[in-house]
């Protein structure tokens, strides 16, 4: 096509005048949030009267407030950090110099949220104590008479509900006077004591197998803390003279004796600790060694033993697993703590030393509280500095002149604590995350300039376009380098952050260099930030691993802590040598056991090779052998080499039905007692694992597709949960205004829910050239074409915690996440069913599937008949229940076991409401089916999505193009495994499973 000079000239006009009424456009909806906000939208002040249940009508104005200024919007966080207060109530006169006390008991309750679980009795031999028998989001509150103004901390003597069912930390959210005062109110923690069991078990081959910890936490205290561990004393609450009302919110149960408020402790340093205490003699006893792995307590059941064959370690077996070590990659999070008890033989001074391992990370220090005897000594110890060093060291608590310190000790037992900290690092994160919001304004002010368009015609000038944009960016760029100098100073050398931050700081210089072209690719922006987030998670990282502690008299020798070069060396070569001795080997397994593969880690592996040992071959006589799978494809070359096992446990969800066509795999109905057996799963999670009339899988684990809602940000809108796709919609217009939106969904929420098949009944052709996927196609690509959602996203747990997704379906693994992750929204969000359809009779119907894994039976098993049997007990609801609480006392939260028994799932600890909401969801709980050639489906709706929503094509052409390319690949398939000849005559159909009602098994579990 031939264009004049003058017909390029107008285009290049309009073009101009486009990228201009973009930008203005962009601008207005910049505003609109924040005008949108202040202006109280209608019902929006009525619900902000009345607070969701568990949170405070403080919370939310002031979520309002702060997301008003654009301040939550840009940093996650509305209301502002515990120093940032704690600063500004200094300046107002607060002080902590006072000597007032005041104990509330906590039996004396001054209310409760509705239908919240509390009465007073006795609990574990204490008397007239408050029983809090929290099973979901709930509140209790205390009025308190304050006749002297000023900082108090708070002390808890509480004690945890011990059982199977609750074994994470107490989370509370804690007002004041129906307000947070600061960010980390809303997320304190109270912990609990663990142990291992010991002695430590050995497996058949002298391998030390982890020791599980068990729950020993009896009436204890704790003065209330930041879960993060950012700060070096206990958190502080400032109460004016006067009545006051602390409420604590939370779902986890426990037993309160009281609350006491009192002045913050004043820790004095060492100079002066050394010079008040009494004189004494010089101690002339031996050194006491304390083995690390062996605790008094610790305060979370994760931080497991670890195994390292450095000779100098004890115990040491060569050629031998042995845990001797605490594991430093797990004792690394913010108040981690762990506690050892010893006798010391003298009233006198001691040093303390330890061996120790801080190469984790390079060049990176970590940072640990010290006490001794529940107190730290002096304030050198509240974060004391473990600088990196590569293996093993022995190390001295010293000042920085390496003088070591005594510590005076009375006869008899004592105990040394040590609690994870980033307390010297906490203002750098600050910093870090105001420079986040800078980088993102300076994004936000050129996406405001650019409208949102890259319009190449278009020449930039910075200086004038975007007055003092430059200059913003050198400046924030000039506050990195700022961090990294202070960062360096503080951790005694450059490390792998302050490197990240150099990084940073390029990237910047490479933008000024030519600023006129960032209009072009304002992305980099986006990319600068992503780079300065990681550095601040890298900083609350604390690792560190012990092997010994001693305890030595002051003025005697250290005993000897490192290995000797000669040893080192020859511990060297006889490590290199047995690692080339055969050590599970499958051809060297017991002939007469039952062979089971398990593709897990070794943690699972061992936890399961006890629960058979202890419990399956006394029942039944079977011998099992579990054996590690490292890679499924290993599965594929030893079936190949006729030595495939009898069972194979954690098979991702497409394998049995890849094995079932190839003739590879067990027909599970050929068992007389299958049906009976069917029924104890949800008929949607067979679905998978059926070919040609016969079940070739049983599930074992599956994930589940729920709503993720705010409940602070959805409040304040006005808006409820959406219990239909229709709901939804009439959302989405009032998120949208607010700089806010959903998550992108994929293709199973509607083809499921609309009733489209994926294939025809006999599984020889696709079955989306119906209406009703045509239908369901378009209501999926509407999404973004219709409604604006965004057609891709990064991480919806970073969003929902940021709120700009204050809404969204994610998996099950999410909870977990956000319930470890992110501790500010504790309280401030909820779980609940997917949005559905209306049906006529007026029931939602939310049909959606999850990904799962399952435990097959390999054709060629030597054993079924005793496979069966194993397989039957691994997926009972006992063995189910015992073993997903043994994997997550062992490696904590983010292990929880996600078992397909759905007796055992009930069982394991989710809130009441949230489980409820599970329950809902898990009744429409049915996977897509598999036939000949099924791999083409994902691949083929995908590229009919991107015709649609990216390429504009029509919705039933671009569907019609993927059902034509998914037949010809199903069509080759089924010809290939022999159900239609070439002439296309149907020699056998596949018969493929259909449900149609959800699953009434569900009913008994659900709450009332």
């Amino acid at each position: 096509m031939i264009k004049s000079k003058g017909g390029g000239m107008e285009l290049k006009a309009l073009s101009r005048i486009r990228t201009r009424l973009a930008a203005l456009l962009a601008v207005v909806l910049t505003l609109v949030p924040v005008l949108y906000g202040t202006a109280d939208p209608a019902g929006a002040a009525d619900n902000a009267a009345k607070p969701a249940d568990g949170q405070t009508a403080g919370q939310t104005s002031g979520q309002a407030a702060g997301d008003a200024e654009g301040g939550a919007g840009l940093t996650g966080r509305s209301d502002p950090y515990y120093s940032e207060v704690l600063e500004r109530w200094k300046k107002e006169g607060a002080s902590a110099d006072h000597k007032a006390q005041i104990r509330i008991p906590g039996s004396r309750i001054a209310g409760h949220a509705e239908g919240a679980k509390v009465q007073t009795g006795a609990y574990q031999g204490k008397d007239n104590v408050l029983i809090w028998n929290a099973g979901r989001s709930e509140w209790i509150e205390y009025e308190v008479d304050v006749e002297q103004g000023g900082l108090y901390t708070l002390t808890m003597s509480y004690h945890p509900f011990v059982d199977s069912k609750n074994r994470k930390p107490i989370a509370l959210n804690i007002t004041v006077d129906g307000k947070n005062p600061f960010l980390e109110s809303k997320s304190i923690e109270l912990y609990r004591h663990w142990k291992d069991k010991l002695p430590v078990r050995t497996d058949d081959r002298g391998d030390e197998i982890r020791p599980v910890a068990e729950d020993i936490s009896g009436w204890q205290t704790w003065e209330l803390r930041d879960k993060a561990g950012a700060y070096a004393d206990a958190l502080q609450w400032y109460l004016p003279e006067g009545r006051h009302k602390i409420r604590l919110n939370g779902s986890d149960p426990m037993a309160l004796e009281s609350i006491l408020l009192q002045p913050p402790a004043k820790t004095e340093a060492y100079a002066a600790v050394r010079q008040s205490q009494p004189a004494a003699g010089a101690v002339t006893a031996e050194p006491v060694t304390i083995e690390a792995e062996r605790v008094q307590w610790k305060s979370d059941s994760s931080l497991s033993l670890a195994y390292d064959n450095d000779i100098a370690n004890t115990p040491y077996v060569q050629g031998r697993i042995t845990y001797n070590t605490i594991n430093g990659e797990r004792w690394n999070a913010g108040n981690q703590e762990i506690s050892w008890s010893f006798e010391a033989p003298e009233t006198g001074y001691y040093h303390i030393a330890m061996r120790a391992q801080q190469g984790f990370v390079s060049n990176r220090s970590s940072f640990r509280t010290v006490l001794v005897n529940g107190k730290v000594p002096f304030s050198e110890l509240k974060a004391y500095r473990f600088l990196y060093a590569s293996g093993w060291r022995g190390l001295t608590l010293a000042d920085e002149e390496n003088r070591p310190y005594e510590f005076y000790l009375e006869k008899g037992t004592n105990t040394i604590s040590m609690r994870v900290t980033y307390a010297p690092l906490k203002p750098l994160a600050v910093e870090l995350e105001e420079v986040i919001v800078e980088l993102r304004k300076l994004f936000a002010d050129v996406s405001a300039l650019t409208g949102g368009v890259d319009d190449k015609n278009r020449t930039w000038d910075m200086e004038r376009d975007l007055p003092g944009f430059v200059e913003g960016l050198q400046a924030t760029g000039d506050r990195i380098d700022a961090i990294r100098e202070k960062l360096t100073e503080l951790n005694g050398r450059p490390d792998s952050v302050s490197q990240g931050l150099v990084t940073a700081r390029k990237d910047i210089d490479a933008m000024l260099a030519d600023a006129d072209e960032i209009p072009y690719d304002p992305g980099r922006l986006v990319e600068i930030q992503g780079k300065v987030a990681d550095q601040i998670e890298a900083l609350g990282s604390q690792p560190l691993q012990l092997d010994r502690l001693f305890v030595v008299p002051a003025g005697q020798p250290l005993p000897k802590m490192e290995a000797s070069a000669g040893e080192k060396f020859w511990g060297g070569v006889a490590n290199f040598f047995d690692s080339f001795k055969a050590k599970g080997k499958w051809s060297e397994d017991n002939e007469e056991a039952l062979d089971v593969w398990m593709f897990r880690g070794r943690d699972y592996v061992n936890l399961l090779q006890g629960l058979v040992d202890e419990q399956f071959t006394p029942q039944t006589g079977i011998k099992v052998k579990v054996n590690l799978l490292k890679d499924e494809k290993q599965l594929v070359l030893m079936n190949a080499a006729g030595i495939a096992p009898d069972v194979a446990l954690g098979m991702p969800q497409d394998i049995p039905f890849d094995y079932a066509i190839r003739g590879g795999i067990y027909n599970l109905k050929q068992f007389p007692d299958f049906e009976n057996f069917f029924g104890r799963f949800a008929p949607g999670s067979w679905t998978p694992f059926y070919y040609d009339g016969g079940y070739y899988g049983v599930p074992e684990t599956q994930s589940f597709q729920m709503m993720y809602y705010r409940k602070d940000i959805l409040d304040r809108l006005g808006l409820k949960v959406p219990d239909t796709w229709e709901e939804l919609y009439r959302i989405l217009p009032v998120l949208q205004q607010n700089g806010m939106n959903f998550t992108p969904v994929e293709h199973n929420a509607f083809m499921q829910m609309h009733g489209a098949e994926y294939y025809t009944p006999d599984g020889t052709k696709t079955g989306l050239g119906s209406d009703k996927s045509y239908e369901a196609f378009k209501m999926w690509t509407d999404l973004q074409n219709k409604y604006a959602v965004d057609q891709r996203m990064d991480s919806f747990y970073m969003h929902f915690r940021e709120g700009s997704y204050p809404i969204g379906i994610a998996d099950i693994n999410t909870y977990i996440q956000l319930t470890v992750a992110a501790p500010e929204l504790n309280g401030l969000w909820g779980l609940a069913p997917v949005p559905g359809v209306r049906q006529a009779d007026g029931q939602v119907a939310r049909w959606l599937g999850g990904s799962m894994q399952s435990s097959v039976i390999m054709k060629n098993a030597k054993r079924p008949a005793e496979g069966w049997e194993f397989i039957k007990w691994w997926t009972s609801a006992a063995v189910q229940e015992r073993f997903g609480t043994d994997l997550e006392t062992l490696n904590g939260v983010t292990f929880r076991w996600n078992t397909s028994n759905i007796e055992a799932f009930t069982k394991l600890p989710w809130r009441d409401d949230d489980l409820t909401a599970i329950m809902e969801q898990w009744k429409w709980f049915r996977e897509i089916p598999n036939v000949p050639g099924s791999y083409f489906m994902e691949r083929e709706l995908r590229n009919a999505w991107t015709r649609t929503v990216i390429g504009g094509m029509n919705y039933r052409t671009s569907l019609e193009t993927a059902v034509k390319e998914v037949d010809r690949e199903i069509r080759r398939k089924v010809q290939e495994f022999g159900f239609i000849s070439p002439d296309g005559t149907v020699i056998r159909r596949m018969n493929l499973p259909s449900i149609t009602k959800p699953w009434e098994g569900v009913e008994p579990y659900v709450q009332k």
